[in-house]
């Protein structure tokens, strides 16, 4: 009865016949655009305009993204034609920009990192060393019996 059987390592099982749930994501990601980089910029804090916040982003170098530009965003318009969802304003920005700013914000946090290991080890006595070290560790459950 059992000779009959096809043995379970030569069945194979059809990977297309389960659906796997991914929960939607809340903002939506437009299409990719060579040499541009998006960002959502709030325009509404808890339900109150926020034009600082904008105006500031706006001189930064970010441009509002119409929704005529990405049709697969057009639910999103509001009355102005940018996308718009739940007070945040899809914007782009060129490659280049955004890479120097970021590059721009490292450096003033090397400084500051620098600035406080200095004025620690301002206080350092050799009698009494101070220990400056920026390490860490992640473990994942190995090791733990």
């Amino acid at each position: 009865m059992a000779d009959n059987r096809t043995p379970r390592d030569q069945v194979t099982r059809d990977k297309n016949a389960r659906y796997v749930y991914v929960p939607p994501s809340t903002l939506p990601t437009p299409t990719p655009e060579p040499g541009y980089k998006f960002r959502y910029i709030a325009t509404h804090i808890m339900g109150a305009s926020d034009p600082a916040n904008v105006s500031k982003k706006m001189r930064e170098g970010w441009v509002p993204v119409k929704a005529a530009d990405h049709p697969e965003l057009m639910y999103h318009a509001n009355a102005s034609g940018n996308v718009e969802i739940g007070g945040l304003m899809l914007c782009k920005a060129p490659t280049e920009f955004v890479e120097s700013r970021n590059e721009y914000y490292q450096t003033q946090s090397e400084r500051q990192m620098e600035s406080v290991d200095n004025n620690l080890m301002k206080q350092n006595d050799p009698r009494m060393p101070l220990f400056n070290e920026r390490k860490s560790s992640t473990s994942f459950g190995k090791g733990n019996k």
